[in-house]
This record gives C-alpha cells, structure tokens and sequence, in this order.
C-alpha cells in the first residue's frame, strides 16, 4: 500500500492535476511544448540546463560567460548555474529538447527530495510509514509549490540524501548512537560526492547547506574529541577525500561568484532591498495559489502579505505542524532530541523571517554570502526538516504502540491502519494545481540572425529575455540579452541606448560591441519605443530583412 501511494506521488504533477478532484480539467500537457509552472522563469532555467551540456561538450571553455549577457563576463554566475543538471543537456538539442528535459527534470526533483528525505529519517531510525511522511512533507510542502518557477529552489533532494548517506557512513542515528559496526566508509564518501553535487546546483539553497553541514562536521568532532571513539583508517580516507572534493567543488563556484561581486559590485543587496522579500510569521500560514488545497482560499491572506509573495508564503502544512507539535510529546525519539529539533525549528524559523526576525542580521553581517542574497524565506527548507523529523518520531511512536498492543499475526496491519492515514492526509495537502503553459515559439528571425552574431533582440527586458534565453538554446549564439535576478550596469546601458535605435548614439555602440544582427520581434513592440521601427526601411551602413513577421536589422561592420 505504501509503495503504490507513493509511485502515485511519484507520477508528473500535470497528470496529478489533471487525476485529482478540484483541479483544473485542461488536457494533459504536451511535455515537449508546455512547461510546468509558467513560462517566464522555467524557460531561462531551461537554458542553463542547456547551456551547461553545450559547456561540457565544448569542454568547458566559456563555461561561466554563456552566450547570453554579451558581452559581460561570468553571465552564469549572475543565477544558480545548476550546473549539476549539465549532463542532462547533452541528451538533444534545440528548444524542444530543453523545454522536454526541462519538464523530467522537475518531476524528477520532486522525487529526489522524496527519496532522500525518506532516507534519511529511515536511517535516523523511524519505520517506513514514517519515514514517508517525512519525504512527503519535504517534497510536497505547500511553499515549495510558490517556488514552480525555480527548479533551483526545488532541486532540494540532494542536501537530505547527502546527509542519509554522511550518517549511514558513520554509523549514526537518533536511535543508536554510534555504532563502530555499523560504519560504511563506502556510504560516507558517496554522501560527500552527492553534497558536492547539491552545491553545484547553485547558492540560493546551497550556500544554507554548506554552512549547515560545515556546523554539523564541527558538532561531530567535538563529540569524537570528547568520548574518543575509535575510527577506522578507510573511514578517515573516505572522509578526507570526500571532504576535499566537496570543499574544492564549494570554493570553486564560491570563487564564480565572488569574482561576479568584484565585476559587479552592486549586486550586494542593501537591507531594505532584503526587507522587500522577507517573510512575516503569518506567512507560516499562507499557502501559494499553485496549492490545491488551500490556494483559492488563501486569496486575501496573500494579497495581505505584500509585494513578492513568491518568497512570502511558507506554509509547511497543517498536517505536518500537527503531527511535528504531537511528536514532541509523543515520540520515537529522546526528549533531548526533541527540544534539539523544536530549537532547530524556532532558530530556522526566525533566519526564514529576514528582517522581520531578530536574528536573520548576524547572516547579513558576518556570514559570508548571505549579504547577496535577497531572499531569506527561502530558509524555511530547515525548519521543515525539523518538523518533518519530529513528525516521524511521532508516526514510528505510534506504530511502536499499535504493535505492542496487538496480537502477533494483526501487529503489522493494526500499525498501518493507524499510520498509513497520516501519510495519505500529508500526501493531500501537498496536491498541487499547476499551470503548463505552450512555451513560445522561436522566431524563424533569430535562426536567420544567428548566422551574424553577436545579436540583440529588441525589445529587450527581463520578461521577453527569458524567452530568448529558451529561444538561443538553439545553436547558442552570443547576444547580448539575458535575464538573471540582477541587471548589471553595463546591460542596462545598452537596453537604454537601444530605445533610440537607429540613432547614431545607438549605431556607435552596436559598432562598439561588435553586434552584427539586430532582432525585431513584431509581436512584442506594441506600445514600445520600438514599434516606429517597423515602417524604417532605409537607414545607411544597416540592412534590413523581413523574416515572417519579424525584422532582421544587419549591421554593416565597416560602417562607423
């Protein structure tokens, strides 16, 4: 029963929504045209998906420049690179390949962050049930579903497996201790790999866990210096290099991102900017519009919330604040371990609430890297791991008592009855409603002008530079738009120069940067500076080109 309840979890969302009652009866989605959530931020993420197996097959070079951002330098460091999904872009090539990848990619996050935290409550010492409650509460929580957009925000499976793995290792739980018998040098150096791999996804969940791991690494030593236990050699080797890669694989793009800071010196968020996005407590409580369940009827409550409320709602769901607040009284594990995970829970909490908490300004000030980021709620990934943990203590408790008060041959189905609800009512709460937009179609324009590059599509913004994005994943030329959660200077530039073009102001600096196409997307300069540009046909040293609906300006690079 619990392995078809979750293989049904397992299925893609859009067939989930399409299956479940209350929610929207549009047609299954065509994977290879529509994409999951939306179609502004998944299709830039369909790219760096892309951009990463063009990168490998090229062995790297201009990995961290991209194509996009022309002509700025480590353009792929002004986002979370997902770097680690790279060897999934060498499978096709072309739009529709990025946007169907795109699409396994997401389902498949869902699932690693099932299975990991399934793993890791499983090997902290809780029944199967319970553990599935666990993942489920981790994979399905209401908030990540705000998140639909940010497939670097959802690919959280790796920090939970990372840590199941680090402690099946060293032979750890919270119900054994340490046992020397149990240690699996093999399990402890595929735990660093995986952790390695979770950072090269990106720092927007990253850089929590390398700090997370960093304290628990400290905790552990302390320990080992206090009581001394014996460890074996191949543990230490296991450790020592496995410890190495992940350090060398975090100061690696550490270094990426820090060398964009010093290009970039603005993109340090200031504190209000921080105080834009930051969470209040009664966004604990407030779901996403993509939540089935409570969507619709948080309406008002997210309105309620202010600007930004993507990173505002953190609704971890009711079922799971009610088994985690049971499981401190009732539960598997000790009362110490308990009080450890309700401060874990409180502590996590106030860093999520940014500038509305007390204490999410020492991350600001002394913590390095926390300075750039501009979303705090995206913390509340640690408290959930909290509650989800203490709810498996409750759920394996309850099976425990279930057992012992049941005749032998009806213990393990009495257990079930009690328990398996509580995973299905977990399982419920975590439906999701999510759209699948058709991702639009790539100008037959850009595959003219992509034989002249560097190129520039107008008009040019965040918006229609995500679609471009998704449209270059086709041959990658250089150009110079692009999209990321920071405009550099130096883009903004161009894009305001450009509202003039033709004008020499314009002209001289195409000829600067050496762009030889200039696009222009008919369908999106309603209302623009642009749109007069459609009744130009003769301007001197720049050819034009009607390509369908679209124009095509080439530049003639011995004209200045």
């Amino acid at each position: 029963m619990l392995l078809a309840v979750a293989m049904i979890w397992l299925i893609p969302p859009y067939a989930v929504r399409v299956m479940t009652a209350g929610a929207k009866t549009a047609p299954i989605a065509d994977p290879a045209h529509t994409i999951v959530g939306d179609a502004g931020d998944p299709t830039a993420q369909a790219w760096l998906v892309g951009w990463g197996g063009h990168a490998l097959t090229h062995g790297l070079r201009g990995l961290w420049d991209t194509n996009a951002f022309y002509p700025d330098k480590y353009g792929l460091a002004l986002n979370d690179s997902l770097l680690g999904y790279a060897p999934a872009g060498l499978i096709g090539n072309g739009v529709v390949a990025a946007v169907l990848r795109y699409n396994i990619l997401f389902v498949l996050a869902f699932a690693l962050a099932f299975l990991g935290g399934y793993a890791l409550v499983r090997q902290l010492g809780a029944n199967k049930v319970a553990a599935a409650v666990a993942g489920a509460a981790l994979a399905y929580a209401p908030w990540r579903y705000g998140h639909a957009g940010h497939l670097n925000i959802l690919s959280t499976g790796g920090i939970t497996l990372a840590l199941a793995m680090l402690a099946r290792g060293h032979g750890l739980s919270f119900t054994r201790g340490y046992l020397p018998e149990r240690v699996r040098p093999g399990w402890a150096f595929a735990g660093w790999l995986v952790a390695a791999w979770q950072v090269s996804l990106g720092f927007g969940v990253g850089l929590g866990f390398v700090y997370v791991l960093a304290a628990l690494c400290l905790i552990t030593l302390t320990a080992w210096l206090i009581h001394r236990p014996r460890l074996g050699r191949r543990l230490i080797v296991s450790d020592l290099i496995g410890g190495l890669v992940f350090t060398a694989v975090t100061g690696y793009f550490a270094y990426a991102y820090q060398h964009v800071r010093e290009l970039n010196p603005t993109v340090t968020r200031d504190w209000d900017y921080v105080a834009f996005f930051s969470p209040t407590l009664r966004g604990l409580l407030v779901a996403p519009q993509s939540s089935l369940p409570w969507g619709n009827l948080h309406n008002e409550a997210r309105i309620a919330l202010g600007g930004a409320t993507t990173e505002k709602v953190l609704l971890c769901g009711y079922a799971l604040y009610l088994l985690a607040f049971a499981g401190l009284f009732l539960s598997r594990w000790s009362p110490t371990q308990r009080l450890l995970l309700l401060l874990g829970t409180v502590v996590g909490v106030l860093f999520a609430l940014g500038t509305n908490g007390p204490i999410y300004r020492l991350l600001y000030l002394y913590v390095p890297g926390f300075d750039g980021s501009r979303t705090p709620g995206r913390l509340i990934l640690w408290p959930t791991l909290c509650l989800a943990i203490l709810a498996a203590g409750l759920v394996t408790h309850l099976a425990d008592v279930a057992r012992r008060g049941a005749k032998p041959k009806w213990s393990v189905e009495e257990a079930r009855l009690l328990t398996v609800p509580l995973l299905v009512l977990v399982l419920a709460e975590g439906l999701p409603n999510l759209d699948h937009p058709q991702t639009p179609a790539k100008p037959a324009a850009m595959a003219l002008a992509s034989a002249h590059a560097p190129i520039m599509v107008l008009p040019s913004n965040d918006g229609i530079d995500l679609h471009v994005l998704l449209w270059s994943t086709d041959g990658f030329p250089a150009m110079v738009n692009g999209a990321a959660s920071y405009t550099t200077p130096n883009r903004q530039a161009i894009r305001d120069v450009m509202t003039t073009f033709p004008s020499q102001p314009a002209l001289d600096r195409l000829h600067q940067l050496g762009i030889r196409s200039v696009v222009l997307l008919r369908d999106r300069v309603h209302g623009t500076p642009y749109e007069p540009l459609l009744n130009i046909t003769d301007v001197p040293g720049i050819t034009r080109h009607d390509v369908g609906p679209d124009v095509v300006y080439t530049i003639d690079t011995n004209t200045k």
